[in-house]
């Protein structure tokens, strides 16, 4: 084992640890912004309950997003600085952009909204969560086209004295096709996984509701319909979201074919060049000889998907390696074939089984109704982790689908890490991530349950119930400049 090694081990693990928080951060903060716009139209007590309940598990999420987020930008000059030499002065506009304009948004309305619940007018107070919204979707576009410049190097040239990558074109790099087509997928699937994320707790209040736990608080009786009304939500965004990731993901398909087609090959199990190629269900291959010894297949569905034609022709692994051979010269540019192969379908797979959950759930809870069995909302929680995992596993098959290019066809991983750093050093700093991750992990974990437990009284106090006329707190004597009053938060 090398320091390389561990070194990618190390930015594999500090990165998924990080996307667990993205995709809830992404859908989080519009879904809340649209429970409070639905609280400032409607003036019901249940959405700005339902606001402030949701919003205090965002911002737990959001905030551990930042802290995991910044330790990836260590890593770069830590374990990958020859990678920051070369692609420092492309690689760095798009990061500036998002440090600078959209993550300052991002932050600062963050801040205003939640301080100013019983200082800013409501209709400002509104417009700071959705600007926060709105710059959390632009970050996440940011570093997406700088992530996307490593899949398609574009709008730069290789200075001949320095060897390094120098910028002539920033809107090629923001305008790529990788960029936007990546963006609107992983966008997608982050608001299929804060889709579920609100569905499992809805469903887990209302399912405590059914069957009060001893020695604890019996939930409020208005809960049910703030609960009924945020799993619609729920089901509504996964599934609409759904619909998107089936559309981007095709137009993936095709720019992976374009421009990554050892990527397309692999995840495929695709050793040779093939005109219809067939969609694989389950292969087992001979990855040395470079030949499958089982291949279940749809006919034709991976040619269509990666050409539009379902007689196109679709490259395999051993002809690309051939020809990246002759272009690049002698060396292995295969990536994991059977990483690549499993992580694309359980990516699909559990996707899709979180959307046809949340399908399903649309028809079971139609006209008021709610499912009368307590397994069918124990399945609505499940399909929380298995949309986060869907969302790790297509990062898995992006990221390791490059390889060995941090840049493909113009920088090998393996000249891209920090030369003086040793195995021992990165094994000790691979170690003590680990661990300090694993605390956060309880951390977040004790605190979301902790709220999630509470329930949304914790947040916003019910009427005290000695008057049956007694009105909902926020919802009576407001004052004359329209301010929000004050809560518990």
């Amino acid at each position: 084992m090398e320091a390389l090694d561990l070194a990618r081990w190390q930015f594999g693990i500090t990165t998924i640890y990080h996307f667990l928080f993205v995709p809830l951060t992404i859908g989080l903060s519009v879904i809340v912004a649209s429970l409070q716009t639905a609280w400032y139209r409607t003036g019901k007590p249940e959405y700005l309950r339902a606001t402030k309940f949701f919003g205090k598990l965002f911002l737990i999420n959001f905030a551990m997003g930042v802290v995991t987020g910044i330790v990836q930008e260590f890593q770069f000059g830590m374990n990958w600085s020859d990678y920051s030499t070369f692609v420092g002065d492309v690689f760095g506009a798009p990061l500036a952009m998002e440090a600078l304009l959209a993550f300052f948004l991002e932050s600062t309305f963050i801040g205003l909204w939640i301080f100013g619940w019983d200082k800013l007018p409501r209709r400002v107070h509104l417009a700071c969560i959705w600007i926060a919204a709105i710059a959390t979707n632009f970050s996440a576009y940011f570093i997406i086209a700088a992530n996307a410049w490593m899949r398609h190097p574009v709008g730069f040239a290789v200075d001949s004295e320095t060897g390094r990558a120098r910028l002539t074109d920033i809107w090629a790099v923001l305008s790529n096709d990788q960029a936007w087509s990546t963006y609107l997928h992983v966008v997608a699937g982050a608001f299929i996984a804060a889709g579920l994320f609100v569905v499992a707790v809805s469903a887990f209040r209302l399912m405590r509701e059914r069957r009060p736990r001893r020695g604890s608080d019996a939930p409020h009786p208005s809960e049910h319909e703030l609960f009924r009304k945020t799993l619609r939500v729920g089901f509504a965004v996964t599934a609409l979201a759904g619909v998107l990731v089936a559309v981007s993901g095709d137009n993936q398909a095709k720019l992976m074919a374009r421009y990554e087609p050892m990527k397309l090959a692999g995840a495929e199990a695709l050793w040779d060049d093939e005109d219809g190629a067939g969609f694989s269900l389950f292969a087992v291959g001979d990855i040395e000889n470079g030949r499958n010894h089982i291949n279940l297949q749809i006919p034709n569905v991976l040619s269509f998907l990666a050409t539009g034609d379902p007689g196109g022709n679709v490259q395999g692994i051993n002809n690309v390696q051939a020809r990246y051979e002759q272009v690049f010269g002698p060396g292995d540019y295969r990536p994991n074939i059977a990483v690549l192969y499993w992580a694309f379908r359980l990516m699909m797979g559990l996707g899709l089984a979180g959307v046809a959950i949340s399908v399903a759930g649309l028809w079971l809870t139609r006209r008021g109704r709610l499912p009368g069995r307590p397994w069918m909302y124990r399945v609505a929680i499940a399909a929380l982790p298995a949309a986060l995992a869907a969302n790790i596993f297509g990062w898995v098959l992006t990221e390791m689908g490059r390889q060995p290019w941090t840049v493909v066809g113009e920088l090998l991983t393996a000249n891209s890490v920090s030369p003086g750093v040793s195995l021992t050093e990165v094994a000790i700093s691979l170690t003590a991530f680990t661990l300090i991750y694993a605390v956060l992990a309880v951390i977040e974990g004790g605190l979301l349950w902790r709220y999630v437990n509470a329930g949304p009284g914790h947040v916003m106090p019910y009427p005290s119930g000695a008057d049956p006329d007694e009105p909902e707190p926020g919802t009576a004597d407001r004052t004359a400049d329209d301010r929000v009053p004050a809560f518990v938060y």
